[in-house]
């Protein structure tokens, strides 16, 4: 009885970790939308973000892989350097805006395009073959083009709005006519710069693999949040030089950055890694869609963010489409780990 009872739990630790990670990543989500209300600037906040997390993951990765972490060639660095534009700067800035411009649900539900999104780009790159011809490989298209036809959906059908409750908390102080006029006018920049982010971060993941496999995580995370950091803060700076601008103060905008890089892109980092190590890649995939659930609750309980029919049968499209993919990802898995 109690070997089972340990078994239980040793398998419910990875679980319960990503489910952490989705929470956190969800909180991202909300005190994001709140910062770019307040009128901070998504460049500057992303620029802060980026230097929190360098802050917190160079001293991890130091003491923690002293003695594991190889020499920094040329080679690991500039890999480096690209991997914090596709997954640091660039990615995100372009998913600050597309939550800007759009509502944390919505952009929640884009994230779900990454695995389809790595597919294409690694068919495009020659990394992986099409092989249309086999189940794996039908799976995979399938997949992808399930998930392109949800985000298409989303981003372009509104539909009638679904009531699942009503609450008087609306944290963002909005009012309903100047939301909607807002989300007509800008869901399609909206959708077009979250699957901008998801391409984005689908390079950063085929570059990953490759880190991975030279680089111990913390100290391939440090790397790529202290390069992200300096791109970001060179990018913000170049746009942005209104120093009033870059103030946080004791407020929404300083818990904002501060949780984004220290948690999010410090602490959730390792534990994914951790997670990575478990259970794969697969495993941590299929837990994306758990994040569109927590955000859609949490918009809709603290920002009064409107649920639609569109909205709900793309974020459907999504989902069933990562499964699919993932679905193929895993039994391409079993076969070559059958043929080694």
């Amino acid at each position: 009885m109690v070997g089972k009872l340990e078994q239980l739990l040793e398998w419910l630790k990875p679980v319960m970790a990503m489910a952490m990670f989705e929470i956190a990543i969800g909180g991202v989500n909300i005190l994001y939308k709140l910062a770019t209300k307040d009128g901070m600037i998504v460049k500057i906040m992303i620029a802060y973000r980026m230097l929190f997390a360098a802050v917190s993951m160079v001293p991890l990765a130091l003491i923690g892989e002293w003695n594991s972490r190889p020499k920094l060639t040329k080679r690991i660095f500039f890999l480096g350097f690209f991997l914090s534009i596709f997954g640091g700067s660039l990615s995100q800035n372009l998913y600050g805006e597309s939550l800007a411009l759009t509502s944390a649900t919505f952009v929640a539900a884009m994230t779900n395009l990454i695995p389809a999104m790595t597919f294409v780009m690694a068919i495009i790159l020659r990394m992986e073959s099409l092989s249309i011809q086999t189940n794996v490989g039908k799976a995979k298209v399938l997949g992808t083009i399930l998930s392109v036809a949800g985000a298409m959906v989303l981003t372009f059908y509104k539909g009638r709005e679904i009531k699942l409750w009503s609450t008087n908390i609306n944290l963002l102080h909005q009012d309903h006519h100047d939301m909607t006029e807002q989300s007509s006018r800008n869901q399609a920049l909206g959708g077009f710069l979250g699957v901008a982010s998801a391409v984005s971060m689908a390079v950063w993941m085929i570059l990953q693999a490759k880190l991975s496999l030279e680089y111990p995580p913390y100290s391939a995370t440090a790397l790529m949040s202290l390069c992200a950091s300096i791109q970001s803060v060179v990018y913000a700076l170049c746009t942005e030089r209104h120093w009033s601008a870059w103030k946080l103060g004791w407020n929404v905008r300083l818990l904002t950055v501060v949780y984004g890089g220290v948690v999010a892109s410090g602490l959730m980092v390792a534990l994914m890694a951790w997670v990575a190590r478990r259970r794969g890649a697969v495993f941590i995939a299929s837990f994306h869609p758990l994040l569109l659930i927590i955000v859609a609750l949490a918009g809709s309980l603290m920002l009064d963010e409107k649920l639609h029919l569109g909205s709900l049968i793309g974020a459907v499209f999504i989902i069933v489409g990562l499964y699919v993919v993932l679905w193929g990802k895993s039994k391409e898995l079993k076969t070559v780990a059958v043929e080694d």
